[in-house]
């Protein structure tokens, strides 16, 4: 479940954040990826919680999910 990621046109133009708020997903994800611990990202967002950033990278591995379909 990802009840933390809203989708809202008036906010990052309807883009993927995190409770409403202006820390867009794929910034989140990006930060984890590059390296940055949880307690980081934490700090550079004081309004973040750890749960904010799991259902982040849950979000991220669910897009990540491909079907390969072969010929």
């Amino acid at each position: 479940m990802v009840d933390r990621i809203t989708f809202d046109p008036r906010i990052l133009g309807g883009r993927a954040s995190l409770r409403g708020m202006r820390i867009p997903v794929s910034v989140i994800v990006g930060q984890i990826a590059h390296g940055a611990g949880w307690d980081e990202v934490l700090a550079d967002y004081p309004d973040l919680e750890t749960e904010d950033i799991q259902q982040a990278l849950s979000y991220a591995a669910w897009l990540a999910q491909e079907e390969v379909v072969t010929a």
